[in-house]
């Protein structure tokens, strides 16, 4: 039984019809049951013969949450909006993992209040894969700006979940952690940077 994934489909460029031929892409090309989760009248029209084929299913929700709201404020107030029910998807056990290409401070507060945090980390970040040139590998940018003024101790956080997330889902080994700053002497950085460099190195 393969994994289903749930997918907001009203939210991102030219929705929902990309996000929904994406979506029937990733059921041939990556192995995956889809939940498409949003108006039933707007994605019907993009699916062959205006009904799911196998492996697909639509979630109806009413309300979709713009490009330019409010993430917290919207997420409470809009319960029935797409990717609020996304991630109900995924704690209720319908699905294991979401997909929003909107709003995405909405989808992280989605994730975050449906979900929950992580014991031991005070808040979520956003991975971006970035290619390495002349390899095959992939290095990951955390965080790539959910937060704009962290702490130390979060960035000490974030590089703990990134190297799990190198081993496991990208089958690095032995991941290893570097950080972004103006220079690689230790003493480089403004104060955020020389306080995670001495809070990076107790962890080696």
């Amino acid at each position: 039984m393969s994994a289903v994934i749930a997918i907001d489909a009203m939210g991102g460029d030219r929705a929902p019809g990309e996000i929904v031929a994406g979506a029937l892409r990733a059921v041939e090309e990556c192995d995956v049951d889809i939940l498409l989760v949003g108006r039933p009248d707007a994605i019907s029209p993009h699916l062959p013969g205006g009904s799911p084929p196998a492996r697909v299913e639509i979630l109806g929700a009413s309300e979709v949450v713009g490009m330019h709201e409010d993430p917290a404020s919207a997420v409470r107030t809009r319960t029935d909006a797409s990717l609020v029910r996304a991630a109900e998807a995924v704690r209720d056990g319908r699905a294991v993992a979401m997909v929003g290409a909107g709003n995405t401070g909405a989808t992280m507060a989605a994730a975050l209040l449906r979900w929950g945090r992580i014991k031991g980390v005070h808040r979520p970040a956003i991975a971006i894969p970035v290619p390495v040139i002349g390899t095959e590998r992939l290095q990951l940018l955390v965080d790539a700006g959910a937060t704009v003024d962290p702490d130390p101790e979060w960035l000490v956080e974030w590089a703990a979940l990134a190297g799990e997330y190198a081993r496991v889902r990208l089958g690095v080994d032995e991941p290893t952690v570097g950080l972004l700053s103006n220079g690689e002497e230790a003493g480089k950085g403004d104060a955020l940077r020389k306080r995670a460099f001495e809070l990076l190195a107790q962890m080696a």
